[in-house]
């Protein structure tokens, strides 16, 4: 089934610069608004890990210098749409011809992002795909993460796409979600008309058309082989990793949640290396107490059922902003006020996490890791603090 997305036609009235600019901030402002809604629905699903995408969409609608160049053609008597859309088509384009691939896919979130501000301010706030009634392989221009992340399951079972690339966000979220996908297969692939038999193999990227019986006969033998093969990991998912040689390797998850730690569980992790707190401190307004953090990690503890987590306490500077901690801005956020430094400067924010850690800490194994360390004084200084609550705490 071809996908064709809606052509939006641009108006070109321009209602002054006010106007503009206010239209501008209110379509910002939504866009905002479904892409935490988007972020949420992703974190409870198969793909929770891959929820920071929309984290970055976030961020491009937040950058100064895209937002400041689009008010720059509003006050040369541009409409909000216009400006819009041709300041994040040169952004795209700028990015899209980068050498490094990665960098390079990256083009399409910024298109993504400019696609859903641009539908908003031309009045439309449906984006959903229109598909067929029966289970249908998708071929495509291109997919964005989100259309990606929007696919129903029961009527889509896998895509194809002419252009994008391995590293793009949206073959990261189909990878995420166990979706058969072949990406940057070629123009071609978009003359064919719908409902056209085809075979799609993700794990050798080829698509088979209009194949006969006997090649769809091996590739339901190989699907049903993929199949086995799978349910017998699954059932042997909580031996230990052991290579050929007798060497023993330890197998820990990387959790961004309650629901991550259930299905590191069911998948016979040995322990969380690493459960990064951002998640209870992103998207809101105010810091979430000592109680609410203490019931998440208690839940989290509680889901491992005995095997060992990792806490990194809060993990956040200037390149990730709250809106209820005031962070000078910096050259390289990264390597300033950031992480275990901008904790214990803020005395208090650290001891409430580390007093719901260590209260979590009686319904199972539990450790502390903080972040961005520097020197040892900085260790040292977060260890006496741990040292104290846990002498508050008896």
């Amino acid at each position: 089934y071809l996908l064709q997305h809606e052509d939006i036609e641009i108006e070109e009235t321009f209602q002054g610069v006010s106007e503009e600019e206010d239209r501008l901030q209110k379509a910002i402002e939504r866009a905002r608004g479904q892409l935490i809604v988007l972020h949420k629905q992703m974190m409870k699903s198969a793909a929770a890990s891959e929820a920071a995408i929309f984290e970055v969409h976030q961020e491009i609608l937040e950058d100064p210098d895209l937002l400041d160049a689009v008010l720059e053609k509003i006050e040369k008597k541009q409409s909000a749409a216009q400006a819009w859309q041709t300041t994040i088509d040169a952004r795209a384009q700028v990015m899209a011809q980068l050498n490094d691939p990665l960098l390079a896919g990256r083009a399409a979130d910024i298109q993504d992002v400019g696609y859903r501000v641009l539908r908003l301010l031309m009045g439309s706030d449906d984006q959903r795909i229109s598909l067929p009634d029966h289970p249908v392989i998708l071929v495509a221009e291109d997919l964005s993460p989100s259309d990606t992340a929007a696919l129903d399951r029961d009527k889509v079972l896998g895509f194809v796409t002419s252009a994008g690339g391995p590293t793009a966000h949206s073959a990261i979220i189909a990878r995420a979600l166990s979706l058969p996908a072949v990406v940057s297969i070629g123009e071609r692939v978009l003359d064919l008309d719908n409902l056209t038999t085809v075979i799609l193999n993700g794990s050798n990227g080829t698509l088979t058309i209009e194949p006969d019986a006997a090649a769809l006969g091996t590739a339901q033998a190989q699907q049903k082989q993929l199949q086995t093969a799978m349910s017998d990991a699954q059932k042997s998912a909580g031996q230990p990793a052991t290579t050929q040689d007798g060497h023993r390797v330890e197998v820990v998850a990387n959790i961004g949640g309650v629901t991550d730690a259930e299905k590191a569980a069911a998948s016979g992790a040995e322990g969380v290396g690493l459960l990064r707190t951002e998640f209870l401190f992103l998207e809101r307004k105010t810091a979430p107490t000592e109680q609410e953090q203490f019931e998440v990690y208690r839940d989290i503890v509680q889901a491992m059922d005995g095997r060992p987590v990792i806490v990194r306490t809060l993990d956040i500077g200037g390149d990730k902003p709250l809106p209820y901690i005031d962070v000078a801005p910096e050259a390289n956020p990264f390597l300033g006020e950031r992480g275990i430094r901008l904790c214990l400067n803020r005395p208090e924010l650290l001891r409430q996490q580390l007093r719901a850690i260590l209260r979590a800490a009686e319904f199972g194994p539990l450790r502390i890791m903080f972040p961005m360390v520097a020197d040892l004084s900085e260790w040292r200084a977060a260890r006496a603090m741990v040292a104290e609550v846990q002498s508050e705490l008896n």
